[in-house]
């Protein structure tokens, strides 16, 4: 009795997650398209639509290569998120990082000006194809470096800059854009390439607008708008240092699925 109730409650675990995984996405549409195909499949059998039985008992014989094709992305997160050890964060008591303090100066130094950027800083998961595709820096992280990059008459200002292990790796790295929807027109490619990197990925990025220098931070594929300096920081120290952040003074972010 015991092993039975502890079995439906990993299963039920296993799926809560996947819905989370999956809400907000184009996935939801996917997934509600195959329930409705495995719907039609029993119906058709149970009022003897031969010809409509057929064709879904044999359309039913890849769905597990549908899936795989349809929900790469999805599973690709799921994979990389489920191979982060939750455990090593009891032991391991991470120190403040000094080039958080940079990144925020630098966002907050583009947004006085008007200059847009798009800074990534990289998390559990690596990366590292992204960074290959850009320029080559691995340089220290300081306002004044980052400030440059995006300056609009570098060559460099085009794509993001991705950050690991307090290095800048690389400038003018082009990031996937999300696929979403739901995703407000007001938003611009920067958005949507912050927006498609942290589907893929656990990576924190900074958002800087051109048009209207609004600060934004994009985790998990969500998005916090219109923060400043205080509140970028304490996301920042809330997501990459797992410190206590400071009271905030700014106006509370609007998040966004």
């Amino acid at each position: 009795m015991l092993r039975a109730l502890v079995d439906i409650l990993l299963v039920s675990f296993i799926i809560y997650n996947l819905f989370l995984l999956i809400r907000g996405t184009r996935a939801v549409q996917m997934a509600f398209g195959i329930v409705l195909i495995i719907l039609a499949y029993y119906f058709s059998e149970r009022f003897e639509f031969h010809t409509v039985h057929w064709l879904l008992r044999n359309f039913l014989s890849y769905i597990v290569i549908a899936i795989i094709v349809l929900f790469q992305a999805e599973i690709r997160r799921g994979l990389a998120k489920f191979g982060t050890n939750p455990f090593l964060d009891f032991f391991y008591k991470q120190e403040q990082n000094p080039s958080t303090e940079e990144i925020v100066m630098a966002a907050t130094s583009l947004s006085q000006k008007g200059i847009g950027g798009l800074i990534v800083i990289e998390n559990e998961v690596g990366l590292r194809t992204y960074i290959e595709g850009g320029i080559i820096l691995d340089a220290v992280v300081t306002l004044d470096l980052l400030s440059s990059i995006f300056n609009p008459k570098s060559p460099l200002h085009d794509g993001a800059v991705i950050i690991k292990n307090e290095r800048i790796m690389a400038a003018a790295c082009f990031l996937p854009l999300t696929t979403n929807p739901r995703l407000s027109k007001d938003l611009g490619t920067r958005h949507r390439a912050a927006l498609g990197i942290t589907e893929e990925s656990d990576a924190v990025v900074i958002v800087v607008s051109e048009e209207t220098g609004m600060i934004s931070l994009v985790h998990r594929g969500k998005i916090n708008r219109n923060l400043h300096t205080t509140s970028l920081r304490n996301h920042l120290y809330l997501i990459l240092e797992k410190k206590k952040p400071e009271k905030l003074k700014d106006k509370t972010a609007k998040t966004v699925n």
